[in-house]
């Protein structure tokens, strides 16, 4: 088998879980937070800075690849590893949510989805064989199933025959995937808010032992609360021995609510996104440096951080490059924003190991100012 969960230990206090996920590419920890290289590329992020910053996987997106510059390119280019220099692990989407969120017009059948290029408007066909083809052509070490993104919030009418769908796509899956002994294939688990389905939906995917298991249709506008109680009834389902994955959720707070409720991996496009615009992640909250009160600041981002921005820059200079547009500041917002929730990653797995991560999520929530009345998130 391509993928191996290793189990270390679970907190006491929350319940969380330590391992480690073998790969083809390298091993990691979990919990851990993957940064989304959408187009075989982190955003402003060379893949050296990635080495230097601890990020052991990342994520790259087969819808866009497909587009651009199209998976036989990069498979006569050995792969995605060599095509964009990476050595360490990569994870690669089905194509599934993209579909689903760049396109209007969309025909689910059951054979698979028609719609258009979100770029050119070109009507194309995505199905589950396609996904595959995809993604055994990326040579990621961990593929994601092709399955339905329904719409938030969704009947349940809707969101059963969706779920049966994306079981059903998930069979085909398994069955064309050519490349088993060095690719990882994982089933995703939706079902919407509804427990009885998100049950159906995992015992549907674990009776086909599949090597890992991401959990689909969250953070896609529901609240906070909702995405936990999700997860709490969700997560008991799959296997012990198999890692987790939650998708698209990188806020720090829902990082650590999400490893309390059993999850292993997270990626999100959040911290590069608001770096570019001036945003960024501190151990007292959010900041917006490109905001006029930081002009002739000239301590760091944050204080309590030692990556190598916060050593070396200071807030007036990193807000000047972004008011004129210059891409090393943005280099810069990213560079920490990205430092702070791989090192975040860290601290859940130290607070783990001691068994007190209900403690460090106490005190992390009063530091970044959670528990105030009206906290701003992102």
């Amino acid at each position: 088998m391509a993928i191996r969960y290793e189990f270390i230990k679970q907190d006491k206090q929350t319940g969380a879980r330590l391992g480690i996920v073998h790969t083809p590419h390298g091993s990691f920890e979990t919990p851990t937070f993957m940064p989304v290289g959408t187009l075989a590329t982190v955003k402003t992020m060379s893949p050296e800075e990635l080495t230097e910053l601890n990020a052991n996987i990342i994520l790259s997106n087969t819808y866009h690849l497909w587009l651009r510059p199209g998976h036989e390119i990069i498979r006569e280019a050995g792969g995605l590893h060599k095509f964009m220099n990476w050595d360490g692990a990569i994870l690669t989407d089905s194509g599934g949510f993209q579909v689903f969120s760049l396109s209007d017009l969309r025909d689910i059948q059951e054979e698979g989805v028609h719609f258009r290029n979100h770029i050119s408007g070109e009507k194309l066909f995505l199905s589950p064989e396609k996904a595959m083809d995809i993604q055994n052509a990326l040579g990621s070490d961990i593929m994601m199933a092709f399955d339905e993104c329904p719409p938030y919030p969704a009947t349940y009418d809707y969101m059963k025959a969706s779920v049966e769908r994306t079981s059903r796509w998930a069979e085909r899956c398994l069955t064309a995937h050519a490349r088993p002994d060095v690719q990882g294939l994982f089933g995703i688990v939706q079902g919407g808010e509804f427990e009885d389905l998100r049950k159906q939906s995992a015992q549907d995917l674990v009776s086909m032992d599949f090597p890992g298991y991401a959990v689909g249709g969250l953070s896609v506008g529901e609240p906070k609360d909702v995405m936990n109680r999700v997860l709490e009834f969700t997560t008991p389902w799959l296997p012990q021995d198999k890692p987790r994955y939650l998708m698209g959720v990188g806020s720090p707070d829902s990082l650590i609510d999400g490893a309390i409720r059993g999850i292993d991996m997270f990626d999100c496009v959040l911290p590069t996104r608001i770096a570019r615009n001036g945003t960024c992640m501190t151990s007292k909250g959010r900041l917006v440096v490109r905001n006029a009160q930081y002009a002739r600041d000239f301590g760091p981002i944050d204080e309590n951080c030692d990556c190598k921005v916060c050593k070396n820059y200071s807030r007036a200079y990193i807000r000047h490059l972004i008011k004129c547009n210059e891409t090393f500041g943005f280099r810069l917002t990213t560079y920490h924003n990205l430092h702070f929730l791989i090192e975040l990653m860290r601290k859940v797995r130290e607070a783990i190991k001691e068994d007190r991560l209900g403690d460090f999520r106490d005190e992390f929530f009063e530091s970044y100012g959670f528990n105030k009345p009206n906290a701003k998130n992102f």
